[in-house]
């Protein structure tokens, strides 16, 4: 019986391109559009060199929160398995930490924020 993606991650960033996708979990993910209140987008240089090559870029976005709900970030929710969200953590580089937030839907997900 295979496991269920019951996981849900906001992503914003290299997480929804299909390469990054088929690379770290094996396959392309569900996900909706949603947005993140209360957040706002900053770049980041990445030292990460699989990382790197992976997605083909060496800066990306990170989210940081600002407290206003006026500030939003837009993206996608994608349905994960825990495995697979363990596989997204190892993707992540030490610039970012995964923390739980409701988005606009009002649906709870994770989400790679700043650190």
């Amino acid at each position: 019986m295979p496991e269920r993606a019951d996981q849900l991650l906001f992503s914003y960033g290299t997480l929804g391109h299909a390469d990054v996708q088929l690379d770290t979990f094996g396959r392309l993910l569900e996900g909706e559009d949603d947005v993140l209140p209360g957040y706002t987008v900053d770049y980041a240089e990445i030292e990460d060199h699989r990382v790197v090559d992976l997605s083909g870029l060496a800066v990306h976005p990170i989210v940081r929160a600002t407290g206003n709900p006026r500030d939003k970030v837009v993206g996608k929710v994608l349905h994960l398995t825990i495995d697979e969200l363990d596989a997204a953590d190892e993707y992540e580089v030490q610039l970012y930490r995964r923390v739980s937030v409701v988005l606009a839907s009002g649906r709870e997900a994770w989400v790679y924020v700043s650190v």
